[in-house]
């Protein structure tokens, strides 16, 4: 925070928002954070670079943790290979870290999107082979992520929808 390499920006759901409407904007506003954080990635104290997408509304906890479901799957297989990692975190969701034990609850649901740390972060892409080694080996070579696919959220939909799916351990 103190090197304003941190920033939370955050969304308001409108209650008369569709479902679809509100995932399409959630993965434009990813879109909107991983090009911010790859511009600050090449600078000094770059490795610091995070912004927040915080969720805010009057859905149910379920609800956002489905809302954030398609567009943080597109997101990080997006940018992973430029060596951008995304979370998600659904508020009141309890979770638990690599060791198995409790973290506390997020108290709002929010993606967060930050450079990766590559000697770490593939660990937390277990249930995801391909996608942990492909960060593993990202580098930021500057290359445009929509290079194969259409920069609309129903193609980048269908497309996260044809990526092979996590398999639990």
């Amino acid at each position: 925070m103190a090197q304003e390499m941190t920033r939370w920006t955050v969304y308001e759901i409108s209650p008369a928002a569709h479902r679809n409407d509100v995932a399409a904007e959630l993965f434009h506003a990813g879109v909107q954070a991983a090009e911010s954080v790859r511009q600050l990635m090449g600078h000094r104290r770059g490795v610091l670079a995070c912004e927040n997408l915080v969720l805010l509304g009057d859905a149910r906890d379920a609800d956002h943790c489905e809302l954030m479901g398609w567009p943080h799957w597109a997101l990080k297989h997006l940018y992973g290979p430029v060596g951008v990692m995304f979370g998600k975190f659904a508020r009141n969701v309890q979770e638990h870290d690599r060791l198995g034990r409790s973290i506390p609850p997020a108290p709002v649901s929010f993606l967060p999107v930050r450079a990766s740390v590559r000697p770490r972060d593939p660990q937390f892409l277990q249930d995801t082979p391909d996608l942990a080694r492909s960060l593993a080996a990202g580098c930021d070579d500057g290359r445009d992520v929509f290079e194969h696919i259409p920069c609309d959220w129903k193609a980048v939909q269908a497309w996260a929808a044809s990526l092979p799916v996590p398999r639990k351990r």
